[in-house]
């Protein structure tokens, strides 16, 4: 899964932490059970001498097989002693070994080098988290899109701006549920206000929830990052390559293009992602409030054909959502 470092180091962490804390406790039900049972710990320190000898006794020769039997012998009656002190303490057989979060793994990660669902689940739980803390995704589902604030008045024979939003909402809605790392990338194009991020964070939100690495954010943060990565003004020796992670996560959210400074390097930047992921077939969904005329002036025609190649285009209509809303409160004050 493609989620950025500071998304796998905060799941690691939690990880080592329940480690640690696993094996301090068993620790501690260790010392408490020898105080109690003195012979406990020496019977610890025999088995561990036991477990040495029949190592030895594994290249031993003529005999290795008999005495390799009475080793084992001699372990049993150790651990049935020690069987029987743990429940004169009341404690279960296993009581003296870490209780592990996740037995599968014993809360390393991974099993037999490949990513266990311990792992899996932290990330996206850290992922989500992250994306909630710049915007609350309870309020950015597809549930919350409220149409009631498009027109349902069309000029001519064109669509109304809610009939025309049903539609983009329908869209996106089928996009988040059949969402993959082969999903097709989209360009959502409109005036400020009209939805595109919210349906962009919908969108987020449930490729977070089917366990995929989604990376959301502005331009304007972004190629912030990038400037300082590149020109070393971080200041940080292990500062997060953001590079690698736009040009690798499971889908990309680029919010709000065009309102980033503009810079030669910003804009080479922007096409090294854009041309990169559309070569890996990477899903990455853009928003922007300038027309495809404004696109070409600001970027360049190489920049803009890649995404009129590469990307579906998405249009968004009707009014300011935001202003509606801000009104209807407004209307709302002014009547209590």
């Amino acid at each position: 899964m493609g989620y950025s470092r500071e998304v796998y180091d905060a799941a690691m962490a939690e990880l080592n932490r329940r480690r640690t804390r696993a094996e301090g406790e068993a620790q501690e039900r260790r010392a408490a059970f020898y105080a109690l049972f003195p012979r406990a710990r020496e019977i610890q320190g025999e088995l561990a001498h036991l477990a040495a000898g029949t190592a030895k006794a594994v290249f031993g020769g003529n005999g290795a097989a008999q005495a390799m039997e009475r080793l084992r012998d001699k372990s049993l009656a150790l651990q049935k002693e020690r069987e029987s002190l743990l429940q004169q303490a009341g404690l279960e057989k296993d009581a003296l070994k870490p209780a592990y979060t996740c037995g599968k793994c014993q809360d390393t990660g991974f099993i037999d080098g490949r990513m266990c669902n311990c792992l899996k689940g932290l990330l996206r739980q850290e992922a989500y988290r992250r994306l909630n803390e710049m915007t609350p995704l309870t309020l950015s589902g597809f549930e919350q899109f409220d149409l009631r604030y498009y027109s349902d008045r069309g000029e001519g024979d064109q669509l109304s701006p809610r009939a025309h939003m049903e539609q983009v909402l329908a869209f996106c809605r089928q996009y988040a549920e059949k969402f993959s790392l082969h999903s097709e990338s989209l360009l959502f194009q409109g005036r400020t206000g009209l939805g595109k991020t919210h349906l962009s964070l919908a969108i987020a939100r449930e490729a977070i929830q089917k366990g995929y690495g989604v990376v959301y954010g502005s331009v304007q943060n972004f190629v912030t990052a990038l400037e300082k990565e590149r020109f070393g003004r971080d200041g940080g020796e292990d500062r997060q390559d953001t590079n690698q992670m736009l040009l690798h996560c499971d889908l990309l959210i680029l919010d709000d293009l065009g309102t980033e400074f503009s810079t030669a390097f910003v804009t080479t930047a922007l096409y090294n992602i854009i041309n990169t992921r559309l070569m890996a077939e990477k899903p990455t969904v853009i928003s922007t409030n300038l027309s495809m005329k404004e696109l070409l002036d600001r970027y360049g025609e190489r920049m803009v054909s890649r995404m009129i190649g590469g990307y579906q285009r998405i249009l968004f209509a009707g009014r300011d959502v935001r202003q509606l809303k801000n009104m209807e409160r407004e209307r709302s004050r002014e009547g209590l």
